[in-house]
């Protein structure tokens, strides 16, 4: 008899119905295999399943998983793939497994079959799996560099070896943990709430590291390369004895550092080292997820798959706690560190999920302030990711006046505001998805509380959305980042300091001001404007005007730092000067700051209905974009001001356009600006705001994108854009 007949035996045994969702193992002689489906759905195959094979257990039988049926009204399907299809076609890129048609085969321990060429591009990413039926691997596929068979090559499915094949070999793992399969899981995930979420599980001291992911206390290899860097511009570099200048701007451009890498010792056996891995500070993670009926279908379908590439790129010191919310908020599991037990339950908690009911945001926040506010245990990085699609049905809301940063700050608990002096300081990244959710009370919570507002347009981007988030959440390398800067003349008084949306105060007597920055991704960079009067001075032929200092802490070692800047911002003071030459640095964040406040504007005009002098305002900021000497020389940040002022004039088109997507994509923009942030934008990755976006960011959402099939996305790999031209672009 065929396994797979023997599978649908034990479900009957069980008095379930043939169609419920159990990972049945199906084989070649249960059913033809299914048609191939339009390119554009094909990234969203079940080829990989979102969670692994589920567990036997002597006591309980198979453990069922629940699923969501996968058609939506936007006639977006999710086409399934079992082994017996696998056979025939590789699950990854869905093209023909035909012997002798030019493409080695890999056939796994577990029998699955793929084309050489696409798993191998899995592997590359860390992933050690199956991407069917999720069973580790004993040995996996990896490219290396010609060799013999003396060398220790192993050849897989040489009948239709191709030509080429100097690239394959295998090795051989571990063998991982053993999964507690006494544990029932379902009783982690219905079981009672404690009336006090202090039952996190212990964080380990442990350094040594196990994953790609893994986090690492040791000392010698956990600090980032260098330090944070300083860098200060004045406006000008010179003005007259005889003159004054009244606002005189200088720039502070800070980036943070880069994370060491370190090597794993083991070597594949075609000579290449196996994927690095980055020693980081450990996260804890709370994600709320929006389960209320509106989510039923695809959408909460995509919403389990983007949150299984999250929990999948966690590493074991990592520690995370799922809230599901429709009418109520249920904590799922406490704040368990995501080694593979972790991550197994996680997945079929999250894969258990299903919608209906109403949208209770306010309560999942006090829920998730609860699960941070009562742990026992911290790890150094705590972050909170809310996904909606809808708005909170169950807190009164006062009408809208246009004023975001106030309309509903009721969603938020006092314990979450961030200038609140007791509050917990626990940034809330927002994810708004479709037209129907609240994106001024979602832009609120992400403001109120230090987050960010991200846009969610359409369902093929939800992974990706997630995927740039956790990029930077997982790369975090300074913390409780201060800024001072200090008038070094004794008759120079700071005028403002122009910081977005970080708090900045300055001394009574204005010649000291502070920056509260907080947290940094690696590699992340954030721009300051500093305006000073400065006076008739006859005296000297320079004149010394600021110095900075950066206080910080490394999240790892703990070591607070006390960086000065190199140098102090100064001008000469001649006699006469020549031409007046403005730096192009400065001039690029004055118009950065003159297209967010055009932005913000628009969005105010618009909502009082005036979409023309909403569109005009962004018009007139685009021409005067167009007029400055960084523009005019092609800077890339300009050039992409200019891209997302005349998307929002076209969002702002009607006022259907403009509430079902030109509000939110308007929202999420300043919200970018104000924190000097990437946060995903509309339909695609093309629409994000990569004007902030970190090399961390670009690898995970590349990784997101490349990770169903063995070949690149179609689409043009993400790319960081810097604030200065004149530095390389990463490759």
């Amino acid at each position: 008899m065929g396994g797979g007949s023997k599978w649908i035996k034990a479900k009957m045994a069980l008095g379930l119905k043939l169609n419920t969702c159990l990972y049945v193992p199906r084989t070649i002689e249960d059913a033809p295999p299914p048609p191939l489906p339009p390119p554009s759905a094909r990234r969203f195959s079940d080829a990989i399943s979102l969670s692994p094979t589920p567990p036997r257990n002597s006591d309980y039988g198979l453990v069922q998983m629940p699923t969501t049926p996968t058609p939506s009204s936007s006639g977006l399907l999710l086409p399934r793939h079992s082994s017996n299809s696998s056979k025939k076609t590789c699950a990854i890129c869905l093209g023909s497994m035909k012997p002798g048609h030019g493409h080695a085969i890999f056939t796994a321990e577990c029998s699955h079959t793929f084309h050489f060429h696409c798993i191998t591009s899995n592997v590359k990413h860390g992933k050690q799996s199956c991407p069917i039926c999720r069973v580790k691997w004993k040995e996996i596929p990896c490219q290396s560099p010609a060799t013999n068979k003396s060398q220790g090559r192993v050849r897989i499915n040489n009948v239709s070896w191709p030509q080429n094949d100097a690239w394959t070999s295998v090795t051989r793992l571990l063998p991982p943990p053993r999964v507690d399969v006494n544990r029932h899981i379902s009783s982690v995930f219905h079981a009672m709430e404690p009336g006090v979420f202090d039952d996190d599980e212990l964080i380990s001291d442990q350094s040594t590291v196990t994953d790609k992911t893994s986090s690492c206390n040791d000392l010698t290899v956990g600090r980032s390369t260098g330090m944070v860097e300083v860098k200060t511009y004045p406006e000008v570099s010179a003005v007259p004895k005889s003159a004054s200048h009244s606002n005189f701007t200088a720039l502070i451009h800070l980036k943070a550092p880069v994370t060491y890498g370190l090597q794993h010792s083991g070597i594949c056996e075609g000579g290449l080292p196996l994927p690095s891995q980055t020693c980081r500070a450990p996260v804890d993670l709370v994600t709320l997820l929006d389960v209320s009926g509106s989510m039923a279908g695809t959408k909460l379908a995509l919403l389990k798959r983007a949150m299984g590439f999250v929990i999948q790129n966690l590493g074991p010191s990592d520690r995370l706690s799922v809230i599901a919310f429709s009418s109520i908020a249920r904590r799922l599991f406490p704040l368990r560190k995501m080694t593979d037990n972790g991550k197994l339950e996680a997945l079929q908690a999250v894969n258990s999920l299903s919608a209906s009911g109403g949208t209770n945001i306010a309560e999942s926040l006090r829920k998730a302030a609860k699960v941070m506010t009562e742990r026992k245990w911290k790890n150094p990085v705590s972050s909170i990711i809310l996904f909606s699609d809808g708005q909170d049905t169950y807190t009164f809301r006062r009408p809208n006046d246009g004023n975001t940063c106030t309309s509903n700050p009721s969603l938020v608990p006092v314990s979450m505001h961030l200038n609140d002096a007791s509050s917990l300081h626990i940034p809330v990244h927002v994810f708004g998805f479709g037209a129907d959710h609240d994106a001024v009370s979602m832009h609120s919570v992400s403001e109120t509380s230090g987050g960010t507002f991200s846009f969610i347009e359409a369902e093929n981007v939800i992974q990706d959305a997630f995927a740039q988030c956790i990029g930077g959440l997982l790369s975090v390398v300074v913390q409780e980042l201060h800024v001072e800067v200090e008038c070094i003349n004794p008759v120079l008084h700071l005028s403002s300091i122009k910081s977005g949306s970080y708090k900045n105060s300055l001394a009574l007597d204005k010649r000291k001001g502070i920056i509260e920055v907080g947290d940094l991704y690696a590699e992340e960079e954030r721009d300051f404007l500093v305006t000073i009067d400065i006076p008739i001075d006859g005296s000297s032929d320079e004149m010394s005007l600021l110095k900075v200092r950066c206080i910080y802490k490394d999240p790892v070692s703990k070591i607070l730092v006390t960086l000065n800047a190199a140098n102090d911002i100064k001008i000469q003071r001649p006699i006469v000067t020549g031409p007046v030459v403005v730096s192009m640095e400065v001039d690029r964040q004055r118009n950065r700051l003159q297209s967010a406040r055009a932005m913000e504007e628009a969005r105010v005009a618009a909502e009082h209905g005036d979409l023309a002098s909403a569109v005009s305002v962004l018009e007139n900021s685009r021409r005067k974009l167009s007029e400055t000497e960084s523009a005019r020389a092609g800077d890339r940040l300009c050039v992409l001001l200019d891209a997302e002022l005349r998307e929002m004039q076209e969002r702002m088109a009607n006022l259907r356009v403009y509430e079902t997507s030109g509000r939110a994509y308007v929202l999420s923009g300043l919200s970018s600006h104000s924190w000097q942030r990437a946060t995903a934008r509309g339909d695609s990755t093309h629409s994000m705001s990569q004007a902030y976006l970190t090399p961390s960011m670009v690898d995970m959402v590349n990784q997101s994108q490349t990770m169903l099939f063995g070949n690149p996305s179609p689409r043009s790999p993400t790319r960081p854009t810097r604030s200065f031209a004149a530095q390389p672009q990463p490759k």
